[in-house]
């Protein structure tokens, strides 16, 4: 069948996904060849694609397509997170806009809206990675809540509760007001932003004097419960054991004394408030100070708040400081920047709060996921990320696990009685009534007399188990799947997650299976824009992923995504690289239809400039082959993307086609044929894992193949000792061909009149490429020479001179004219250049580039003079 003049993206792409995955290509099941295995970083189940997504699942399937060809049992395990956060937001926000306040819901009724919101908005990320054309086994999907890997999550949560490694305590913890939950010190993102530091005097119980201190945040002052000073501060010496009296609420309050009151800072007086900061928490513990909370879950003032009750925290601080100027308490206020945590999913300001909340100790649990790193049982890609994670891993603290939410893991603890540490803990309810009989010696204790715990588990401590518990291996660790996929190869995503998932699922890991999840973390960079802005919705910089598909073909945007993304380092995204990419698809598609088009001669000999061109490329295709195995090795993904364009575009399309290409109206010999077609499906070969869509169109398009012999499933080439003198051989025959087409064409020769070419070959050049220099240059004869050729315009390759006879070519005069004018042009440059380089004072005080600049200036500029000087001997 007669291919179509224009690649018609869409159609093809359709085709060929729906034939992959009708004869399962993309299914693995254990079997006895080596397993290569990758998981997905679990996109959010809410999610929609992004250029991140884009970006971070066109290498992985790379990975996978090529682990495919090299004959592993390629296994891509994709999934979807739960998000308990962004996922409980969304469905709160829907319920709001129907009318609905969460509050006013059970549990159950909430889940069920949830539910609701998952089954209809999930997954719609997943189908959209179809049409990028990754290759994941769709039939191992996983989600996070699915019944097996909740049961894991709860499993995991009791063995390690068990172990002493999970506990319960009143602790300070960063509260998203917004969320209404408690996060992780991960989560939080720390930003420079300007505010004011106000200075406020207090009074000093039975006297008129006062003591000024220096707050942030003077909202606060309501929960003041001590003045500190510095005991080796003699300024204030004469207050020891006195007491304050705090503004507005009027509270008799302690002084202490601590050297953990730094004397330089604002007025070497610290208000404490242990409700509200985690130091003055340290400072009311050690000093058993009375501990005020002001807040509410949402950051309103409580009834400590007095008359700012039911007010938002923001509100209180400019309507305080107002009453704090009325009443004179208020000395100064000075400009002051400082860090503010913001939450990473809701960016509410974070407030600390004491609460009670699950942790897991990480200290010792870490030790054996950092030795990993260190001793490159893991490795990081690039290497620079190594001492970031040493820098976490060394100084982890423990990790708070519980969260104020109802989607997610429910907390399988189970209260029986009015105190705090009246609890069990348990995988099931029937367990736990009977742990709490025991416990008790209560027997007639009911499942009814137990309330579980309404708090649900941190998202990340399920996606810690991912690698093991997509393939059951926490529920049954001696399975088939875990003891042949795990621990899987490599891992690809985005720095920022490092220390939330990457390097807890090292932890799960050597917890859970005492080895590592897997050998390689891929770190991607960020995709940027061109200002170097990080994509964003808001920004409104960030294109849609499906549209560009759709303008540029998935083939197009892979090629576009990966042109300029070096691991770990940020990619500057413009849609011209798309455009770029699309027009690599349609170089290889035109390429397959000069070849498709020309007729076979099975009687026709094959030419000696046939035999040679395509001796060469298989040189210059196993030269290039060895290059792209070393970057795959090194994980420079980039560089093997642009080794294969190179081979494709340049020596493929542009030198080899052109060489083995029939004269018009002529056919070309079958040998010659054959062969250009099997080098052809070598190149379709490593084009596969970027362009999967085209390279599969045009080898099922070659001939008539079977399901067995798929381009997906064929065999990636075997590296073979190849040539490299015809490769260089070549590369010096390229020039002279490019210098006979530049001669052509800056002289008006036309490409249809033959030429004779006469060569004076002071480098001792082969001659091996003479027949396709002649084919290529149209050259009709091709002469060796021993002296100059006068009348005849020249060219030199490295020593080697050139030359064209010009009889009836070209006018002389008027050449004769034009090379003198040029060479008068290049001496005064020439001059210029020397000038600056005799200057004692430029070459002293200029960098050093700069010279080494002119100085190559001045060795091209002498060798044109040189050129210009010997063609025109030629014509005089």
């Amino acid at each position: 069948m007669a291919l179509e003049a224009k690649y018609n993206a869409k159609q093809i792409e359709n085709k060929w996904y729906s034939y992959w995955m009708e004869n399962k290509y993309f299914h693995s099941e254990v079997d006895e060849r080596t397993p290569y295995t990758i998981v997905i970083p679990p996109p959010n189940v809410t999610g929609v694609l992004h250029m991140g997504h884009m970006l971070n699942n066109t290498l992985q399937d790379v990975l996978i397509r090529r682990a495919r060809l090299q004959g592993f049992n390629a296994c891509w395990v994709p999934g979807t997170d739960h998000a308990s956060i962004a996922t409980e937001a969304k469905v709160v926000a829907k319920l709001k806009a129907e009318g609905i306040d969460k509050a006013n819901l059970s549990r159950e009724e909430f889940l069920e809206h949830a539910w609701e919101w998952t089954h209809k908005h999930g997954g719609i990320i997943l189908e959209q990675l179809k049409k990028l054309g990754a290759s994941c086994d769709w039939d191992r999907t996983k989600f996070t809540m699915d019944e097996d890997m909740s049961a894991s999550v709860i499993k995991v949560f009791v063995d390690l509760y068990r172990k002493g490694n999970i506990y319960r305590g009143y602790r300070m913890v960063n509260w998203d007001p917004q969320a209404k939950t408690t996060l992780s010190d991960e989560e939080v993102i720390y930003e420079e932003k300007q505010g004011n530091l106000y200075y406020l005097n207090y009074k000093i119980e039975g006297s008129d004097e006062t003591l000024t201190i220096a707050t942030t945040r003077p909202e606060t002052i309501l929960g003041d419960t001590a003045i500190c000073i510095n005991p080796n501060d003699e300024r204030f010496a004469h207050l020891r054991g006195k007491k304050a009296i705090v503004p507005v609420c009027n509270r008799v309050i302690p002084i202490i004394e601590d050297e953990y009151v730094d004397i330089e800072f604002g007025t070497g007086c610290l208000k404490v408030t242990p409700a509200h900061d985690e130091n003055d928490k340290m400072l009311g513990d050690k000093h058993k100070l009375e501990i005020i909370d002001i807040l509410n879950d949402d950051a309103t003032l409580n009834s400590f708040g007095l008359h700012y009750q039911g007010k938002d925290r923001f509100v209180v601080r400019k309507e305080i400081v107002k009453e704090l100027e009325e009443m004179g308490v208020v000395s100064k206020i000075e400009t002051h920047t400082h860090k503010v945590g913001t939450s990473e999913r809701t960016g509410a300001v974070i407030e600390p709060k004491l609460s009670d909340q699950w942790f897991l100790k990480m200290k010792e649990l870490a030790q054996p996921a950092l030795d990993a790193v260190l001793e490159k049982d893991v490795n990081l890609v690039p290497e620079k990320f190594v001492n970031t994670y040493r820098h976490w891993m060394e100084n982890v603290r423990d990790w708070n696990i519980s969260r104020q939410l109802w989607w997610g893991q429910q907390i399988p603890a189970y209260f029986y009685g009015d105190g705090k540490e009246d609890f069990v803990v348990a995988e099931n309810i029937e367990e736990a009534l009977k742990l709490a009989q025991e416990k008790t010696t209560n027997y007639k204790l009911q499942t009814t007399d137990l309330t579980q715990d309404p708090d649900a588990l941190d998202t990340w401590f399920s996606s810690w188990l991912w690698p093991i518990s997509v393939f059951n291996g926490i529920l049954k660790p001696d399975n088939k799947e875990i003891n042949y996929y795990y621990p899987t190869n490599d891992l690809v995503t985005a720095p920022e997650i490092l220390f939330f998932w990457v390097a807890r699922m090292i932890i799960a890991g050597y917890e859970y299976r005492n080895e590592k999840p897997f050998t390689n973390v891929y770190l991607t960079g960020i995709v940027r824009d061109k200002q170097r802005r990080k994509m964003s919705k808001s920004l409104g910089n960030s294109p849609d992923p499906i549209d560009l598909m759709d303008t540029y073909g998935a083939d197009g945007v892979r090629v576009g995504m990966l042109l300029s993304s070096p691991a770990g380092n940020d990619l500057m995204f413009d849609e011209d690289l798309c455009k770029q990419g699309s027009g690599f698809v349609n170089k290889i598609w035109n390429a397959y239809r000069l070849i498709d088009g020309w007729e076979v001669d099975t009687e026709k000999n094959q030419s000696q400039s046939d035999v040679i061109a395509l001796k060469w490329y298989r040189s210059k295709f196993q030269k290039t082959l060895a290059e792209i195995e070393d970057h795959y090795s090194k994980y420079r993904i980039s560089d093997a993307l642009m080794s294969t364009y190179k081979l494709v575009w340049d020596d493929f399309c542009s030198w080899l086609l052109e060489m083995v290409k029939p004269p018009f109206g002529e056919k070309i010999s079958e040998k010659t044929y054959l062969e250009v077609i099997s080098v052809l499906e070598d190149n379709l070969k490593v084009l596969h894992p970027f362009v999967p869509f085209i390279s599969e169109e045009i080898w099922q398009h070659i001939t008539q193949r079977d399901i067995s012999e798929a381009l997906i499933i064929s065999e990636w080439p075997k590296p073979e000792v190849f040539d490299e003198r015809i490769v260089k051989n070549f590369d010096f025959a390229a020039e002279v061909i490019s210098g006979i087409r530049t001669i052509r064409k800056e002289k008006n020769i036309s490409f249809k009149d033959t030429i004779a070419l006469s060569v004076l070959n002071n480098e001792n050049a082969s001659t091996e490429f003479d027949a396709v220099i002649s084919k290529l240059g149209n050259v009709s004869e091709l002469n060796y020479i021993s002296e100059k050729l006068d009348g005849a315009l020249t060219f030199r390759v490295k020593s080697n001179e050139y030359f064209i006879p010009i009889a009836g070519a070209i006018n002389v005069e008027e050449e004769i004219a034009k090379l003198s004018e040029e060479l008068k042009y290049t001496e005064g440059f020439l001059k210029s250049v020397q000038g600056k380089l005799k200057n004692e004072r430029f070459v002293s005080g200029a960098p050093e580039q700069v010279v080494a600049l002119e100085k190559q200036k001045e060795v091209d500029a002498l060798a044109k003079i040189e050129t210009l000087k010997a063609s025109l001997a030629g014509l005089k």
